[in-house]
């Protein structure tokens, strides 16, 4: 089990993404090197009250390699004092980054990956074909919109030569469905075998959205299948593990780890994950636990400990017929409620999430008949189960 702790370094991005959660972007906010040093001392200083056998240390902005300087800084002090501490993280540690990769190629950025390339994650965001890239990711500024394409989509070789196994992430919002399977079979042209797509967990869709996201995902099913893409790709559309019942006393687990990670920005205040700062809220107040210079309060955490999928969940999610891999943002969850409060599920994605059951069990029945067919369902899910069992 690894601790998720994460820097917010600075709210300033080179893009204004049209689907971006984060509705504070600005200039001002960046972290200091006091505020993270400190930051890092608290948490250093009470190993035995974080017990996870592994750290994952994430930066995020706005653009993290705005701050590429400070980053360096603090991965440094953050190897040099686990080192001498004997820190039980020091041996399992990773530094994480998702980034839009514009400066990915830059002296700067390319030094400090060398320098802990053993110990680095690193996803550069790109939505697919050019069309549907530079529909949402433009440049921010005033003016005609730009896309910023050709600017990411430059860096991806040098990116997959040193990550050859990196994912990327995909968003997907009303106005870009119809650039779906074409984004994802682009994203394959490119060299990424691993697409992570979701769909945007805010209130943007519109009547026939899930007809139409249905039509892309069949058409994508039967590219990747008739393709024989499945051998070597993967899309995290498509999982034999999900749009089934479940039961809240067997499978009751929250979706995400909110309020058991820990998020810092730049005024030093702590938040139970990033969705929480105000930067991340349209209407409502940031939900702060604490800061560095008092601590955590666990009693602002409490509520957190309580939550799974039965207690913020309406009836009819939990009697759902389809229920499994239906996702959702703790984040967005709290910010959309009715009242100040982490109990009330979001039910915006729910026709997203049933069209997509849809397409799912499409997807896999064609391709367990066309294995069948062939002789090749055994020996398909043999080596499956050999890489789903493969420890990172």
């Amino acid at each position: 089990m690894a601790k998720d702790i994460t820097f917010i370094v600075t709210k300033d991005c080179q893009l204004a993404c049209k689907y971006c959660y984060l509705v504070g972007k600005n200039e001002k906010e960046r972290m200091s090197w006091d505020v993270a040093k400190r930051a890092i001392d608290y948490i250093l200083d009470r190993e035995k009250e974080f017990t996870e056998e592994s750290v994952v240390w994430d930066f995020i902005g706005g653009e993290p390699f705005l701050e590429i300087d400070l980053i360096d800084k603090i991965c440094d002090y953050l190897k040099t004092e686990m080192y001498r501490r004997n820190h039980h993280w020091f041996e399992s540690y990773r530094f994480s980054f998702s980034t839009n990769g514009i400066n990915y190629h830059t002296d700067k950025v390319q030094n400090f990956i060398k320098k802990n390339l053993n110990h680095l994650s690193i996803g550069i965001t790109i939505d697919g074909t050019r069309e549907k890239h530079d529909l949402n990711r433009i440049w921010k500024g005033e003016g005609p919109e730009r896309g910023s394409y050709d600017s990411v989509v430059r860096n991806i070789p040098l990116w997959l030569s040193q990550f050859p196994q990196a994912a990327t992430k995909v968003t997907i919002s009303s106005a870009d469905i119809p650039y779906i399977k074409e984004s994802v079979l682009h994203l394959y042209s490119l060299g990424i075998h691993e697409v992570n797509i979701n769909c945007v967990f805010e209130d943007v869709w519109q009547d026939g959205d899930d007809r139409l996201f249905e039509e892309q995902l069949m058409l994508l099913a039967d590219a990747i299948i008739d393709g024989e893409y499945y051998k070597d790709y993967a899309c995290s559309f498509f999982t034999e593990h999900m749009g089934k019942p479940m039961d809240c006393k067997l499978e009751n687990n929250n979706w995400c780890g909110a309020g058991k990670m820990l998020a810092i920005d730049a005024a030093g205040n702590f938040y139970p994950c990033t969705r929480f700062a105000q930067y991340s809220l349209r209407d409502k107040k940031a939900w702060i636990i604490g800061n560095i210079n008092d601590g955590i309060d666990k009693n602002k955490l409490r509520p957190f400990l309580t939550l799974d999928r039965c207690t913020q969940s309406a009836q009819e999610c939990i009697d759902c017929e389809v229920a499994s891999g239906c996702a959702w943002c703790q984040g967005e969850n709290y910010d959309a409620a009715d009242t100040p409060t982490i109990f009330q599920r979001s039910t915006a994605i729910c026709k997203m999430h049933k069209a997509r059951v849809r397409a799912n069990n499409y997807y896999w029945n064609k391709l367990f008949r066309k294995l069948e067919l062939e002789g090749r369902r055994e020996e398909y899910e043999r080596n499956k189960l050999k890489s789903d069992n493969v420890v990172c």
